[in-house]
């Protein structure tokens, strides 16, 4: 099961939630490493359910399962990109895998200075993806504290986190990890970690012969 990654390998935070522009919504800003343009990368794999480009080129971007949130919980989740220049290589319906680039910051709408605006929803994507908020600003439905659904790891550099606190994952396969008792040629029982690498969807030739449900691990 994936753990949402936070989306940016440079977190650089300047603008956080409930203030200015964000008033009464989860909304934060991430301005990447300078002021230039950062790439963003999907925090999970998810599919494109809209494209907004008569404001901000925003991106709504639904995981295609269900993901492990921080706090434990299980659930689909949804999130909103905005600001991109150029959207034009995105459709509504396109499978983005996890750790793909495939957004970036820009000054796309009423912005000043290249970021990426980000939001969090909980579930899977509802109605027109957005409402206004009680302070006239469009937030995404149902909208989650982002600290409450991302993850860092050691690949994310923290430049500013706003004095945010997000749960690190201590390997990038920590949620794919786990320990098993093997022998070895001489019968001694040992335990050591192995990582899944592949699980076999269906029987076929990988080079080696899976049946179904089997699962490839190395250590």
């Amino acid at each position: 099961m994936e753990k949402p990654l936070y989306p940016s390998p440079y977190m650089r935070i300047t603008q956080g939630y409930g203030v200015g522009t964000h008033k009464n919504s989860y909304a934060i800003d991430d301005g990447g490493s300078d002021s230039g343009i950062d790439f963003i990368l999907a925090p999970f794999t998810g599919v494109i359910k809209k494209i907004y480009p008569n404001d901000a080129n925003e991106v709504w971007l639904e995981s295609v399962d269900k993901v492990l949130y921080p706090n434990g919980t299980i659930d689909y989740m949804t999130m909103l990109f905005a600001h991109d220049n150029d959207v034009s290589n995105l459709k509504v319906g396109q499978v983005i895998p996890r750790g793909t680039r495939f957004y970036e910051e820009g000054t796309k709408g009423n912005v000043t200075g290249n970021h990426v605006h980000m939001e969090c929803g909980k579930g899977k994507f509802t109605g027109s993806g957005w409402h206004k908020n009680e302070s006239g600003y469009w937030s995404i439905n149902n909208p989650k504290n982002p600290v409450e659904c991302l993850w860092i790891d050691d690949s994310i550099k923290i430049l500013n986190s706003n004095g945010y606190t997000f749960k690190k994952i201590e390997s990038i396969k920590e949620d794919d990890t786990k320990k098993e008792e093997v022998s070895d040629n001489q019968n001694n029982t040992s335990t050591r970690k192995i990582e899944l690498v592949f699980t076999c969807k269906k029987s076929g030739l990988y080079a080696i012969e899976l049946k179904e449900n089997e699962k490839l691990y190395i250590e």
